[in-house]
């Protein structure tokens, strides 16, 4: 901590010094060398025409570092990220400010999406300092890649007196920039049983709920969500909850969840015109978004609404889930069936300016029923942010269809015509750019939140857009048996890719009941266990034994935004034990969710994946198999049910799946058949009286 007392105690002695001509001329050589020009990333490839002399990640920029005894900068972001983009226009186009970075360090930007290994070191090592993370990430490493210091978005001149900071202390007062360096690789080192102190103890339901009551405190109970600001939606949170609310409906937990999920599809996060959620709000109203638009929060929102569908029937989660899902076929499908990753944030240069409206352009769009769609959209002459209007919706329809003396037929027609038009000029502006990478655990999430939709409504097209979905992970993102991470880039998967595909490809099963789908995640699910999971911790690594070496390998405990891999691997092995009647992946399971059980009663907010695992494991999982020629009509019933709490197995032949062994149709009929722990009851043809069978226990 003192180097980074030092470094603004210098940056109160250091003004901007000039750039000489030789530099200047430096600088633009290293312009035309710049090595992004030959990555195939678009984050890195918006900085290839940088003055700034960047490095991608690799052998050359270390070994530079190491040779010419020079620190290490290491900028992390993503090719949607708008602070980003405003950092790299402030700073990074900046000739004299690039003539200090290229003189001084050696500058390696990176992709985060590309390098989730090398950001999650990173980022817990700013965090280690005690500065909130976030992107873009900057931080400062000794030769041998040991942070010393860091921070996310720095104006221009704080970022140029930062570098005259270090620049002087690394060469005046070394020794101890270095003994900080080691004491942040020491924490960023520990593993997470030391760094937790994690230790084995039992699930209950008792704990759940404890845990669940610490949750409620945090409730906003005007807007939804949490008390927090800005606010992301943490799909896994609410996830929990409508699993919780199965387990114990004498919590009272689906007033405030479903409240929370109408007022984020009521909010600007929410793409009112074209469907699709933004990564964040920027306030606690859910209505200013951060504009960008991530894969992985979308894949994730509908696996959420479809969940909530089957629990309320509530017909708007319905149309929420198809807006999204055409929004993905639009926008985010490649022709071959993988999904991109993110839309930008920015287009020409200004934040949100594709997805905002002035007052005129809607009152020209809504025509003779503008003063409706004012109301419905709170559209303001003044407009309401920035001078501009974030179409959102803070009354009901009921209240909007009584002030213009409409029935909700008519009005809700009036608002679909509004949407197509407003959709159609949309179209016409110059569009944020598309990060056009396909990433296999982001394509996973998509494929269980599509497949999940599918479960929900029964409509046809999802499930067909989920077999080309699945299909093209086969063929494009598993190369000789083994999961890579980013479609024509040669990089093993990450651990939370394969957990997001595990997890999609059992979903694929319980859907379709391809029983290949089933082996193929059996084989993943080996893979995983050979190359990344450590017995004695019990939990997953991030990175395979076969990854690069980097100065710590980590291992994600905590559920963020996408749940942490071990939280699905948890999952993952429980479902896959029961399915394949294999002891050893449950018991795996259950000790993985056991030693993180203190925490999820103290700690639930950031352990709600965890937690849903927990909910499956504190009593014995029905486990429905369906047996005989009426076998697809009778799970697609099935699926659509509020049943979170189980696994399916279903054939009309001969199946060497453990759970399908010794089952026959019952005179000539469909057997239903309800097991628990390998017993299973007298078995119904009626799926009336299975179910009774269920709520029963």
């Amino acid at each position: 901590m003192k180097v980074i007392i030092i470094f603004f105690s210098f940056g109160l002695m250091f003004g901007c010094n000039s750039t000489s001509k030789t530099s200047k001329d430096k600088m633009k050589n290293a312009a035309k060398s710049n090595r992004l020009r030959h990555t195939s990333s678009p984050y890195l490839l918006q900085h290839a025409s940088n003055p700034v002399d960047w490095y991608p990640w690799g052998k050359e920029a270390l070994l530079k570092a190491k040779s010419e005894d020079k620190p290490i900068i290491v900028s992390i972001g993503y090719s949607s990220c708008h602070w980003c983009h405003v950092m790299a226009h402030e700073s990074f186009e900046n000739d004299s400010i690039a003539a200090i970075m290229n003189e001084n360090f050696i500058n390696i930007k990176i992709d985060r999406e590309e390098r989730p290994d090398i950001d999650q070191i990173y980022m817990e090592a700013v965090q280690a300092m005690g500065i909130n993370g976030g992107w873009p990430l900057n931080v400062f490493l000794t030769p041998d890649q040991k942070p010393f210091y860091g921070g996310t978005y720095f104006p221009s001149q704080g970022w140029r007196e930062l570098l005259l900071n270090i620049k002087t202390v690394f060469a005046e007062n070394r020794n101890k920039l270095e003994e900080s360096a080691e004491v942040y690789t020491e924490a960023i080192s520990k593993n997470a049983s030391e760094k937790y102190q994690l230790s084995s103890t039992a699930i209950t339901q008792e704990k759940l709920e404890s845990g669940y009551y610490e949750l409620s405190k945090s409730f906003d109970l005007k807007w939804g969500g949490l008390k927090k600001s800005p606010k992301f939606i943490m799909p896994s949170q609410w996830s929990f909850l409508i699993d919780l609310a199965y387990l114990s409906p004498s919590l009272n937990i689906r007033p405030h969840l479903e409240f929370t999920l109408n007022k984020i599809i009521d909010g600007g996060i929410y793409d009112q015109i074209g469907g699709g959620f933004s990564r964040y709000s920027v306030d606690e109203f859910w209505h200013v978004p951060h504009f960008e638009k991530m894969l992985y929060d979308n894949g994730q929102l509908l696996s959420l609404y479809a969940k909530a569908f089957k629990m309320s029937g509530n017909e708007r989660y319905a149309s929420i889930i198809d807006q999204t899902i055409q929004w993905l076929i639009r926008e985010m499908l490649d022709d071959s069936g993988g999904f991109y990753s993110a839309i930008d944030a920015d287009s020409e240069g200004k934040e949100g300016k594709f997805y905002v409206w002035t007052f005129n352009e809607i009152k020209e769009l809504a025509g003779q029923h503008f003063s409706l769609i004012a109301a419905y959209y709170n559209i303001r002459e003044q407009g309401n942010w920035n001078s501009t209007n974030i179409p959102h919706i803070t009354g009901s329809e009921s209240d909007i269809a009584a002030q213009f003396e409409l029935d909700l037929v008519t009005l809700r027609s009036i608002i679909a015509q509004f949407k197509q038009r407003a959709l159609l000029k949309r179209a016409e502006r110059i569009r944020p750019g598309i990060d056009n990478k396909i990433i296999s655990g982001w394509n996973g999430l998509t494929l269980t939140g599509i497949l999940e939709a599918y479960q929900a409504t029964g409509k046809k097209n999802y499930l067909k857009l989920a077999k080309r979905n699945y299909h093209y992970i086969l063929k494009n993102l598993i190369q000789n048996g083994t999961l890579i991470h980013i479609a024509n880039l040669s990089t093993q998967a990450f651990a939370e890719d394969y957990a997001a595909v595990i997890q999609a490809f059992i979903k694929y099963y319980e859907t379709t009941f391809d029983e290949d789908a089933l082996q193929i995640a059996n084989e993943l699910t080996f893979q995983i266990n050979e190359q990344y999971y450590d017995p004695q911790e019990k939990l997953f690594y991030f990175t395979s034994i076969r990854a690069e070496n980097l100065i710590a390998r980590k291992n994600d405990l905590f559920d963020n935004v996408i749940p942490s891999s071990n939280s699905i691997m948890a999952e993952n092995l429980l479902k896959l034990g029961l399915l394949l009647d294999n002891e050893s992946l449950k018991k795996q399971s259950l000790y993985m969710v056991e030693q993180v059980g203190e925490l999820i009663e103290k700690e639930i907010s950031y352990l709600s994946q965890w937690a849903s695992v927990a909910n499956l494991l504190v009593k014995p999982i029905p486990e429905i198999v369906i047996f005989g020629n009426d076998y697809p009509k009778i799970t697609k019933v099935l699926n659509a049910l509020h049943i979170p709490r189980k696994v399916v197995a279903a054939s009309s032949k001969k199946s060497d799946l453990p759970l399908l062994q010794n089952k026959t149709e019952i005179d000539g009929k469909t057997g239903i058949y309800l097991c628990y722990n390998k017993t299973c009851k007298l078995p119904v043809t009626d799926l009336d009286k299975a179910l009774a069978q269920i709520l029963s226990e």
